[in-house]
């Protein structure tokens, strides 16, 4: 049988504490984005939490990190990116509209089609 690699840890949501299961790159990607942001652990969990993901807390959490890194690597191709890194106005949209209001996530993509 072979052993899982996720990790279990502890988290303070909107609703206290809780416990995710997340692979350890996903983790590394997570303590990433809140350096980069100036965010706890907790507050970035909430943000993602307060975006309305259908899927639970994990799947937000999960999602969030693709699109916050796509998003990033999609201003770095257009050599738009701030200094720390971040796309530097998309940051901000992300935490007031949520991660489908980022360039080339899926409701941008089907807006600018129609």
């Amino acid at each position: 049988m072979v052993s899982s690699r996720l990790i279990n840890r502890n988290v303070t949501a909107s609703r206290g504490r809780t416990s995710m299961r997340l692979e350890p790159e996903l983790w590394e990607a997570l303590e990433e984005i809140c350096q980069r942001e100036s965010v706890t652990l907790a507050d970035l969990v909430k943000r993602v939490e307060r975006a309305g993901h259908p899927g639970g807390r994990t799947s937000a959490v999960r999602v969030h990190v693709l699109s916050y890194f796509r998003s990033a690597a999609h201003f770095a191709e257009r050599g738009d990116t701030a200094a720390n890194g971040r796309p530097p106005d998309e940051a901000e949209a992300h935490r007031r509209d949520g991660p489908d209001a980022w360039p080339g996530s899926r409701a941008a993509r089907e807006s600018s089609a129609a």
